[in-house]
C-alpha cells in the first residue's frame, strides 16, 4: 500500500517532485506519478494507467497551460464530454481535482452535480478513494462533500510561505433553481476549477451564475462539464450545438472505450433498438430525440396510436388492474393480448366498502369473459383486500407491489419502473387505441435517475404536485407486463366468447361514472 508516514527529508523530496513544473503542469505525468499503477497489493495492481480518452484530456490541459504561459495569455479552459455510461468520468474528476489542489497552493475547486446524492454517494467517495491511494494522501482530509488540507500542512504553508489557506480545497457546492444567486462564490487569484458532474441535470440559471467564478484574469482557470446527454435542451446540450465553438467538446460512444462492459451496451441496443433514446443516451453519448424528462416520449406514443391494428391471437391474454383510492382517481382494468389492447374499462369509486365489492365483481366479469393467462393487481390501498376477495371466489389474480425490487436493480429502482420499461419496449411494436386518457397517462411521469444511474419513475404524488392526474390507465397497462407468460394455442373459443358482447361495451356494474375506451 501507499506510504503515509515520511521523514522530513522524504516529505521535502515529495513536495519538490509534485511542485516541479514537469509534473505540476502535466496532469498525465502527475497521475502516473502519484497513484500506484501496477503496484502489487494495491487496488491498481492490474492497471497500467488511464484510458485513452482520459489521457487525451489530461494532455489537452497540459497543452493549454504551456500555450498560456508561452503567449502570456491567461485564458479560461473549458472542456465538456458527453458519453455513454461507465467509461470512467468519476475517476477523471478525482484526478484533475487532486492534481489542481496539489500543484496550485491556495487554489479552490468547486464540484457541483445534478443532485446532492450524486455528490455524496458518487463524486466525493471517488475522490476519497483516489486521495487514499496517492503518495501524498496525508496532505488531505476528505469529509462529506469537502476536501481540506491537513492541519500540519496548513500550518506549514501559512508560516513558511506566508500564504492564506482559507480557500484551499475542494467543495461540493449545492444549488437551488429557485435561488440561483445563492450559488455565487468567492473569486480566487491562486486558481479556480469548476467541475459540473452529471452536468445535463444542472439548470441553466446555475450555469449563468457560475460564470462569475472566473472573473479573475489568472492562468489557473478551468471549467469542466461531464455527463450523459439526458436532455435535448439546456446549457449542456447547447455546448454541443450553438455554443460548440466556445468549448472543447466531444461525444464519446462508450463502446469505443477500452475496459468497459461491451455486452452490457449491446444488451441495451438489443433490448431497445439501435435508434432508441436508451441507446443514444446510455451508449452513444447522444441526446434523446424525445422529451428529455418524460419516461415515455410523445413520439413513441403517437407512432403506437397510428400503427395499424392487427390481431395477435396466439399471444397470451393478460389483465392489469389499478384500483382507485377514491377521490379523482379511477378504478381501471386493461386487457391486452400481445401487441393489441382488447379493452379498457374504468369506473369511479365513491364508497370504499361498496367500491371494493364493485371492483371484485368487475374483475371476475373480465376474467370470465377474457380468460387471461395472468391477472395482476396493484396492492396499494384497497388493492390487497380486493385481490383477497377475488382469490377467495376461486379466481386467480396475482398481487403486485409497485415498490418491490426489480429483477435488474442496477437498471430499475423498483417493480413499477421495471414494468414501465417493459411497456415502453412494447410501444415500439404495440398498438394503442384512440384513448386520450391512456395516451396522456403514458407521457406524464418523468424519469428520476439516481446517483448511480438507476432509473426510477416519478411518483403519483409528485405528479399531482405538478398539477397532473394520476396515470391510472397507464399503470393498469403496465401491470399486464408484471409477469412473463408463454404464448397460447389459438382455437377461436376465446374470440367467440368475446363477441357475445362488444369489446367496447361498458358493463352494467360501472354505473353512471363509467366510460368505454372509445368514449374518452
Amino acid at each position: 500500500m501507499q506510504k503515509t508516514q515520511y521523514t522530513p527529508e522524504e516529505e521535502q523530496r515529495l513536495m519538490t517532485e509534485l511542485w516541479d513544473p514537469r509534473i505540476a503542469d502535466d496532469p498525465e505525468a502527475y497521475v502516473m506519478f502519484n497513484y500506484p499503477w501496477g503496484v502489487k497489493d494495491t487496488p491498481l495492481e492490474h492497471f497500467s494507467g488511464p484510458r485513452r480518452w482520459q489521457r487525451k484530456i489530461l494532455r489537452k490541459i497540459a497543452r493549454h497551460i504551456e500555450h498560456g504561459h508561452a503567449l502570456n495569455l491567461p485564458r479560461l479552459f473549458r472542456l465538456a464530454r458527453s458519453s455513454g455510461r461507465g467509461i470512467g468520468k468519476s475517476a477523471l474528476v478525482a484526478w484533475i481535482t487532486q492534481w489542481f489542489l496539489d500543484t496550485r497552493i491556495g487554489a479552490s475547486a468547486i464540484v457541483s452535480a445534478n443532485t446532492e446524492d450524486q455528490l455524496r454517494k458518487i463524486t466525493f467517495p471517488e475522490l476519497d478513494k483516489w486521495v487514499t491511494m496517492s503518495l501524498n494522501s496525508h496532505w488531505w482530509e476528505v469529509v462529506g462533500i469537502s476536501m481540506r488540507p491537513a492541519k500540519w500542512l496548513i500550518e506549514l504553508v501559512e508560516t513558511q510561505l506566508k500564504k492564506s489557506t482559507k480557500h484551499w480545497g475542494a467543495e461540493g457546492k449545492l444549488w437551488s433553481e429557485e435561488k440561483p444567486d445563492s450559488y455565487a462564490g468567492n473569486h480566487n487569484h491562486d486558481g479556480m476549477m469548476l467541475i459540473f458532474d452529471e452536468a445535463s441535470g444542472i439548470p441553466d440559471t446555475i450555469w449563468t451564475v457560475a460564470k462569475g467564478f472566473f472573473t479573475e484574469p489568472t492562468f489557473n482557470r478551468f471549467w469542466f462539464a461531464f455527463s450523459q446527454m439526458r436532455r435535448n435542451k439546456g446549457q449542456f446540450f447547447e455546448i454541443f450545438n450553438k455554443n460548440r465553438d466556445l468549448w472543447d467538446n466531444e461525444q464519446i460512444d462508450a463502446r469505443t472505450v477500452e475496459g468497459t462492459d461491451q455486452k452490457a451496451y449491446q444488451d441495451i441496443i438489443d433490448e431497445y433498438g439501435p435508434d432508441s433514446d436508451e441507446a443514444r443516451v446510455e451508449v452513444y453519448g447522444l441526446a434523446p430525440t424525445s422529451d428529455e424528462e418524460t419516461f415515455i416520449g410523445v413520439d413513441l406514443v403517437k407512432k403506437a396510436a397510428a400503427r395499424e391494428h392487427k390481431d395477435d391471437k396466439t399471444a397470451p391474454i393478460t389483465m392489469g388492474v389499478d384500483p382507485s383510492g377514491g377521490g379523482t382517481d379511477w378504478f381501471v382494468i386493461v386487457i391486452r393480448q400481445g401487441t393489441v389492447i382488447l379493452k379498457i374499462f374504468r369506473f369511479k369509486i365513491t364508497d370504499d366498502e361498496k367500491g371494493t365489492m364493485e371492483g371484485v365483481g368487475h374483475i371476475v366479469d373480465h376474467i370470465e369473459e377474457f380468460k387471461p393467462s395472468v391477472s395482476a393487481i396493484d396492492t396499494h390501498l384497497m388493492g390487497g383486500p380486493i385481490a383477497d376477495r377475488v382469490n377467495e371466489q376461486g379466481y386467480r389474480i396475482r398481487k403486485v407491489n409497485f415498490s418491490w425490487g426489480s429483477k435488474e436493480p442496477s437498471r430499475w429502482g423498483n417493480k413499477r419502473a421495471e414494468m414501465w420499461a417493459a411497456m415502453k419496449r412494447w410501444l415500439e411494436t404495440g398498438v394503442l387505441p384512440a384513448d386520450k386518457r391512456l395516451q396522456t397517462d403514458l407521457v406524464g411521469p418523468r424519469k428520476k435517475p439516481d446517483s448511480k444511474n438507476v432509473m426510477w419513475l416519478e411518483s403519483k404524488k409528485d405528479m399531482k404536485g405538478r398539477g397532473l392526474a394520476s396515470p391510472d390507465t397507464a399503470d393498469a397497462l403496465a401491470l399486464t407486463f408484471a409477469f412473463k407468460v408463454a404464448n397460447r394455442e389459438y382455437n377461436g373459443n376465446v374470440a367467440a366468447k368475446r363477441t357475445e358482447r362488444p369489446a367496447r361495451f361498458v358493463g352494467s356494474r360501472a354505473g353512471a361514472g363509467a366510460a368505454g375506451w372509445m368514449k374518452n
